[in-house]
């Protein structure tokens, strides 16, 4: 890139919708999900190479930078192994990268930058798909850096005699033209590609309807697009997000909603370019691991960057961590792979800060919604770990590396792990075993109403038991959301899933976080006398499942008023604004206030109500 700049439910199913519906500025033909992402959405990560003429030492002739990557012994099966260490799915080959010299690893019959004779790209793709791996072509559209390092790397002459007419390949709407030609000549040399990771974005390709001529003439491709979300192509990739604490929690700093496909990329050497410059910094083991197992906690697709040497090679510290990534990741393989993140719109476990300075998040196994897994990245300072239980019975817990059998209670909404100790010093891993959700009313036998509501997203959508809609305040508090249950029952708690479609910490004055932050919460017998609260307090700007508990009480309607939101008034786009997915009551804890028998998982359920698809 350039350096300036439960199935649903309990089946994925798969929905051509307007993002408008998401309330995000597209075109109506945008499709939010389609069947040919369905590789990127089972994925969990990929490897990213950045890998080019000017990979170090750097070449200006193509010919003797080909001899040499040749030579020296370069070979996709390499890539792939290496890719496979670090449980990716895919490859990302960007050669036609400003920064690199703009290089086609390919035999090209366009001329205007380097072109191969050996088909590096051809060898790539066959051997990825040997072994069940997919590989991505990154795409530029910025001819600013052509003359990078001194050299003219574009050749306008020679694409002008070609177009016979006269193009500048070092304008913006000349390379453009260039690299649109070279789009359709990969599409048609290459039926087994992935699709097209693509940096930024180009006003000839827009003009010329590139991207829906890529999804007609090869509808299996998809197409990414770095840092801005461009609704029309399938993903947005998060360009090394920093700042957050702790500093391995890269969900925190990415700002698009699920279901939209989202995707983080980042870099594994610790210092350097985002290719080979010649150097072998260190890989910090804690912070990568960290963003690889919290993207997964997240549904988001972790792009690792590593720079391969001229013959393909990894430095010798990248190397190192990829072996030692594969014995560490396979005996968890399971809670990394065909899993969701937990606390989000697949149901799960509670993610994020924990009790006495533990962290860490959670994933759902897709075909099985009922088996969670948590992952502790920072463990506590104790003995004990705490976490929402979110309205899952819990029948057993195992350490899955270990296979032991774990203490455990439920009492109040949480979970506690008990008796342990020897934690991993990068992640700690309990399979949890569940009985399903119990004590939650289902929403489709309440009536929600609102205050205030955007067109399009009227409060109901909060209780519709779909995250593909969502109640939307339209800037306006305090914000009144009114739950009438149709008769008096029990009230334990209100359960929210915000939509995650900001960052969760206040990045900059104009990137901040649209979450509640104060709230009430008041009870009613009849809807119009309300009295005083049951409940106060200030939610913390954090992802996931947020749950309200409120003192013991039976009620037919019941109201969560929101005074306050984190954004100030320098995000205006989110200053004030509210967006919830879902949000439901619990009127029952898992296990009452019982506890657990150790090693049996059984528990007591008092009034255990409706269960909950979610």
């Amino acid at each position: 890139m350039n350096t300036g700049r439960r199935p649903r439910a309990r089946v994925l199913l798969v929905v051509v919708l307007l993002l408008g519906a998401l309330g995000l500025q597209a075109p109506a033909r945008a499709e939010l999900q389609n069947p040919r992402q369905d590789f990127l959405r089972s994925a969990t990560a990929g490897l990213f190479l950045h890998w080019g003429e000017r990979t170090a030492p750097a070449h200006t002739d193509c010919a003797d930078w080909e001899s040499d990557v040749t030579s020296g012994g370069w070979n996709p099966d390499y890539w792939v192994t290496e890719a496979q260490k670090l449980h990716a799915q895919y490859l990302v080959l960007a050669t036609f990268h400003s920064r690199l010299g703009y290089a086609r690893p390919w035999p090209s019959g366009i001329p205007g930058s380097c072109s191969t004779e050996r088909d590096f790209l051809g060898e790539t793709i066959a051997a990825a798909k040997a072994k069940g791996l997919r590989t991505i072509l990154y795409m530029t559209d910025d001819p600013k850096w052509h003359n990078e390092g001194g050299h003219e790397w574009l050749d306008s002459a020679a694409y002008s005699a070609y177009k016979g007419s006269s193009v500048d390949l070092t304008t913006r709407d000349g390379f453009g033209q260039f690299s649109y030609d070279n789009f359709f000549e990969v599409m048609d040399r290459y039926p087994d590609l992935g699709g097209f990771w693509i940096d930024n974005d180009n006003a000839y390709w827009e003009s010329h309807d590139l991207y829906a001529q890529i999804y007609r003439k090869r509808p299996h491709y998809t197409i990414s697009n770095n840092n801005e979300d461009t609704p029309i192509m399938d993903m947005v990739s998060n360009e090394q997000k920093t700042g957050m604490t702790p500093p391995y929690d890269y969900p925190q700093a990415v700002y698009t909603a699920q279901p939209r496909l989202t995707e983080a990329d980042f870099k594994l050497p610790s210092t350097g370019a985002w290719w080979y410059d010649g150097s072998d910094p260190a890989v910090d083991r804690k912070l990568t691991l960290g963003r690889l197992i919290t993207n997964a906690g997240s549904s988001v697709k972790a792009l690792m960057a590593e720079t391969a040497q001229v013959n393909g090679v990894f430095p010798a510290n990248q190397a190192a961590f990829n072996t030692f990534a594969d014995s560490f990741l396979d005996p968890i393989r399971e809670s990394l792979h065909g899993v969701e993140g937990g606390g989000y719109m697949y149901g799960g476990l509670k993610p994020g800060f924990w009790n006495d300075g533990a962290h860490g998040v959670t994933t759902v196994n897709r075909a099985h919604p009922d088996l969670s897994y948590i992952h502790v990245l920072t463990p506590p300072s104790t003995s004990t770990l705490k976490i929402r239980d979110n309205g899952y019975r819990v029948k057993r817990v195992t350490n899955l590396r270990t296979g032991a059998r774990v203490r455990f209670g439920q009492s109040g909404g949480t979970l506690s792990l008990t008796g342990l100790g020897a934690w991993d010093p990068y992640d700690t891993v309990f399979k949890v075993t569940t009985a399903g959700r119990t004590g939650i009313i289902a929403p489709s036998s309440y009536i929600m109403t609102a205050g205030a509501s955007a067109p399009g997203h009227a409060a109901a959508a909060a209780a519709d038991g779909s995250y593909l809609t969502y109640w939307d305040n339209d800037k306006s508090l305090p914000a009144r959301l009114d739950y009438d249950l149709g008769s008096s029952g029990k009230v334990r708690y209100i359960g929210i899933n915000q939509l995650e479609d900001s960052v969760s910490y206040p990045r900059s004055d104009t990137e901040q976080s649209a979450r509640i932050k104060g709230y009430s919460v008041y009870v009613s017998s009849d809807g119009a006398d309300w009295g005083s609260p049951v409940k106060s307090g200030t939610l913390p700007s954090a992802r996931g499942v947020a749950v309200i508990d409120i003192p013991a009480t039976r009620s037919r309607h019941v109201r969560l008023e929101v005074t306050s939101t984190y954004a100030a008034s320098t995000d205006t786009s989110r200053h004030q604004r509210l967006r919830i997915d879902e949000t439901w009551i619990g009127t029952a804890y898992p296990g009452g206030n019982a506890t657990s028998a150790y090693g049996t998982g059984r528990v007591t359920v008092s009034d255990p109500g409706h269960l909950d698809r979610r």
